[in-house]
């Protein structure tokens, strides 16, 4: 049985210890938010917060969070970064499939808790494991930009 917060709230998972959070999250818990991508930790859509870092569910063992803080698509809106990526998201219209979506939202959200002004070559550098088969980087590039000012601002 693995213990941990999620979202904030405490919750149980009766599965093998080797079972990826991906699948604990999505078919225990029934937050599917996060997405199955290539379940090898490549692609970055399944991306979540584990104690505030990203990291790639598909590939993490629930044995691996327990009694820490995970934080998924679901619950990053909580936090003021979380807040201005996705209004940023939407002001710069971002998504386009969507698919992977979730995941760089992550990423852009755990960049600006640790980088709160981060350049064009941070933002490279933090989304570089994220896939996008749409191509929308300019667009997500402009949008953590205008996050990392709107958060700054105290919105």
């Amino acid at each position: 049985m693995a213990t941990f917060t999620i979202n904030g709230k405490r919750a149980q998972a009766d599965v093998a210890p080797d079972t990826p959070l991906l699948w604990v999250v999505r078919d225990t818990l029934g937050m599917t938010g996060t997405k199955f991508g290539c379940g090898a930790a490549l692609c970055g859509a399944c991306t979540v917060h584990v104690d505030g870092a990203p990291v790639r569910s598909c590939s993490t063992p629930v044995s691996a969070v327990e009694g820490r803080k995970i934080t998924t698509i679901e619950g990053v809106g909580k936090s003021p970064a979380g807040q201005a990526v996705q209004a940023a998201w939407i002001q710069h219209d971002v998504p386009q499939c969507g698919y992977c979506q979730s995941g760089q939202i992550m990423s852009a959200v755990a960049l600006l808790e640790s980088k709160p002004r981060p350049t064009d070559a941070d933002i490279d550098a933090a989304m570089s494991g994220n896939i996008c088969r749409c191509g929308t980087y300019q667009r997500m590039r402009a949008a953590i930009h205008t996050a990392a000012q709107t958060k700054t601002k105290g919105a």
